[in-house]
């Protein structure tokens, strides 16, 4: 399979208190296309600094970063605004959908700075919540549904654009154990049956089993690396 995220000697550091902190040190890393991939770590390891690199939320301070082909890392902000915005979908534990909107309206948002019609974006959203298995409650306020089903909202969201990668931080954190892997498994098919790179931050080693590939990020470093068929 062809390298979707490419990572070489990646340095991010920070400063606090006067002093330099680095989060990242000279990290490497490949991910196939298609790949299923876990980061897991305590808190203050640098995982989510890893996942907000890779899905250009952040520039690292040293290395390259390439996802898709392109090199993120050498982007201009209006580039890589629009780079994000074709290609990477976004799923957060905290679902951030707007409360007065319905569940396709909330999903509409990220093709309202398309130059797509009303119908074909209609098309794309009805086509996104079938995916998630919420055709039936496209018309129902956040507050109308349950936390498992928010979620499968946002990840309509994300993925109703059609990126090639989804960068998923701490998806089920909030989520009842039946409800994370309800969604644990809609992630499975998105990777397994539709090609989409998952890239996926969790302290939850249950949530990590179902990626086909765990990173353990310690210090800035990638350690203990494990995988599982499938």
């Amino acid at each position: 399979m062809p390298v979707a995220v490419q990572l070489e000697q990646v340095v991010k550091h920070y400063r606090r208190g006067g002093k330099t902190i680095e989060v990242l040190h000279h990290l490497d890393l490949d991910v196939e296309a298609g790949e299923f991939m876990a980061l897991m770590g305590p808190s203050g390891s640098g995982k989510t600094t890893l996942l907000n690199l890779i899905g250009g939320l952040d520039r690292p301070d040293d290395g390259r970063i390439t996802v898709g082909g392109n090199r993120v890392d050498s982007m201009t902000n209006g580039q890589l605004t629009a780079w994000r915005g074709r290609h990477v979908g976004f799923v957060f534990q905290l679902y951030n959908l707007m409360p007065k909107l319905t569940a396709d309206a909330n999903v509409e948002l990220p093709l309202m700075l398309t130059d797509l019609s009303s119908k074909v974006r209609a098309a794309h959203v009805a086509t996104a919540l079938e995916m998630v298995g919420l055709s039936d409650r496209a018309k129902h306020r956040p507050a109308e549904l349950s936390g498992g089903e928010q979620q499968r909202v946002a990840i309509a969201r994300a993925i109703v654009g059609d990126p090639t990668l989804l960068v998923c931080d701490e998806p089920t954190g909030d989520l009842d154990r039946e409800s994370a892997i309800e969604i644990l498994e809609l992630l499975s098919v998105l990777s397994h049956q539709l090609g989409k790179t998952i890239i996926m931050v969790t302290h939850d080693p249950l949530a990590a089993e179902f990626a086909s590939r765990q990173f353990h990020v310690d210090k800035g470093r990638l350690i203990n690396r494990s995988s599982r068929a499938g």
